[in-house]
């Protein structure tokens, strides 16, 4: 059956309406905005809760509920030690970043670069930001928007297009405080339409396999295993990985990235952004083992519900129209009967001499899998085949939503994915305009300007970015899985852009021309350590950070002494 035919009118009443608030209200709310203190940074007179709630909302976009349940259902509750790092750098950030950002009354946290090293060295921080989070806000509106164009067989370049002009209206309208306001509405309606998720899911599980007996199947099939203590750095999850890697990666996504430090610049007191930090630090983590565990729930659904073989459409439709289709039915035939043969032992709960013949089948479940991947990665490559991913894990959450909720709670799921598209696309946005605007236009005008000069200039490049964020969106194509994407892009500048600020913060003695050169020379390493793959994303952080810190103080050192010896032989 044709899912776009399963959204009935009561879900699209829900989705029209949630959209078109926030849009409406974001415009309203901020219509008087006619300063550059107003525009970027909020009027700085934003309350802590707003500040964290814009901060999680920020960081939250529609990826993190499509990919990371689907994570889950594939690969378990190990993604959450992702996010170990998070409070530990929330503590740094508050301690050394926001009171130096608050007293220097700074717009962005590069011009703070400036006025501690050079010029260049501020534009070139601000510069590797754009490119970043310009291919991210691409990204994070082309996610939604691929899923929702297979699932719903909705037109692709039409949803990206859409979603980024939602956003682009209230952005460009009201700035900041825009994008603050909004994104507490988001927050409200993610957090209602995710807890609706998950207690729909245990009321749809057979009445004798309780929550605890749920969990106890999960952990049979090793979905359950939070903590890795190994040092394989072939596993990209682990304890060490996200206390450490994790923690140069949130301080530098918290600490040094647009996108998050204009969220609490906009606090009204260096104690409103603490607080407001503080309040992320201490919830995000709760959160995110919180989605992953919705996406455990639903590999427990599907233990008692057939579940295809593969979770995008677009992959049993063109296996189906080719000449693999028997091959493929024997896989799924495969599929069903171990399907079967799992669902008669978890009927009532899990016992301790089914957990070996349990783990025997989940292996044999996964080569099948495996194999299904491979039949369409050979279609793929064949030259007149319009390439399909074969990797299904975004797809897994959306197949539960639009096959097993109600009425209005479609609605209500796919309002939940395009708000958080829209809240942090918005931040994005918000923030590349800002850099833009104050960071490379601003300081190298050369002439001084009115406050509504820049004000329009900040709208103009809002607008701009809007276009080149939906340009890549229609562009971009699917990769492994899409949170890792993001982060995986976030991992090659964010390291690099973080030893420039904790050289800054910490190490006196070194100037601009090292800081400079280091960083260049650092970019072009981390790039090609990831292109070579010899570490995992999450590594790339700390390597980024040791290197441009390592090198900057050598070359620094070593003019010194340079001189020093020019100056004793002179």
């Amino acid at each position: 059956m044709e899912v776009a035919s399963k959204l009935h009118y009561v879900d699209w009443i829900i989705l029209s309406v949630t959209l078109i608030f926030i849009v409406a209200y974001g415009t309203y709310v901020t219509r008087k905005n006619s300063n550059v203190t107003d525009y970027i940074k909020g009027g700085s007179d934003s309350k802590w809760w707003t500040i964290g709630l814009s901060v999680m909302a920020t960081q939250a976009s529609a990826i993190t509920f499509l990919s990371t349940p689907g994570q889950a259902f594939h690969s378990g509750m190990g993604f959450v030690q992702f996010y170990f790092g998070l409070p530990i750098a929330m503590v740094i950030i508050c301690a050394v970043f926001i009171p130096i950002y608050h007293k220097l009354k700074v717009y962005t946290a590069y011009e703070f670069l400036e006025g501690r090293f050079d010029l260049k060295t501020r534009s070139l921080a601000a510069i590797l930001f754009l490119i970043q989070r310009g291919l991210a806000a691409g990204i994070t509106i082309f996610a939604p928007a691929i899923i929702l164009s297979a699932v719903l067989g909705w037109d692709l370049l039409v949803l990206n297009i859409i979603i980024g002009f939602l956003v682009i209206v209230y952005t460009v309208s009201g700035g900041t405080k825009a994008v603050n306001v909004t994104q507490k509405q988001q927050m409200i309606i993610i957090f209602f339409g995710m807890l609706v998720a998950f207690f729909m899911i245990m009321s749809q599980l057979p009445e004798d396999i309780t929550f605890g007996k749920a969990l106890d199947i999960a952990g049979a099939s090793g979905k359950m295993e939070v903590l890795d203590f190994s040092f394989d750095l072939n596993n990209r999850y682990t304890v060490w990985t996200g206390i450490l890697g994790g923690t140069f990666l949130m301080l530098s996504y918290f600490g040094t990235d647009q996108s998050q430090v204009q969220r609490y610049l906009s606090g009204k007191s260096v104690r409103e952004s603490q607080l407001g930090l503080i309040f992320n630090g201490l919830l995000k983590v709760p959160m995110q083992f919180f989605i992953l565990l919705v996406g455990v729930m639903v590999f427990v659904f599907y233990q008692f519900n057939a579940s295809p073989l593969n979770f995008n459409p677009k992959v049993n439709d063109a296996i189906a129209n080719s000449k693999f289709s028997s091959q493929y039915q024997q896989l799924e035939s495969r599929h069903a009967k171990i399907e079967d043969e799992k669902r008669m032992m978890f009927i009532d709960g899990v016992q301790n001499r089914e957990k070996e013949k349990i783990k025997i089948l989940n292996a044999q479940d996964l080569a099948i899998k495996e194999e299904a991947k491979d039949l369409v990665n050979i279609l793929n490559q064949q030259k007149d085949f319009k390439k399909i991913e074969s990797n299904d894990k975004d797809y897994v959450f959306i197949h539960f939503i639009l096959n097993n909720l109600p009425r209005g709670l479609i609605g209500l799921l796919l309002a939940v994915i395009l708000s958080a598209a829209m809240s942090s696309t918005a931040s994005e946005l918000n923030a590349l305009a800002s850099t833009t605007a104050m960071d490379l236009y601003k300081r190298n005008l050369g002439e001084e300007k009115t406050e509504e000069h820049y004000v329009k200039a900040s709208k103009w490049f809002t607008l701009a970015w809007g276009i080149i964020a939906i340009s890549v969106a229609c562009i971009a194509n699917l990769f492994d899985n899409l949170i890792q994407l993001v982060n995986i892009i976030g991992s090659i500048f964010y390291g690099n852009v973080l030893g420039i600020f904790l050289l800054a913060f910490f190490i006196k003695f070194v100037r601009g021309n090292a800081v400079f050169i280091a960083a260049l020379i650092t970019q072009v390493i981390i790039i090609y350590v990831f292109i070579m793959d010899w570490l995992p994303y999450l590594w790339l952080n700390l390597l980024g950070c040791v290197l441009v810190m390592g090198i900057a103080i050598f070359i620094q050192t070593f003019t010194q002494d340079k001189s020093k010896l020019k100056f004793n032989e002179g």
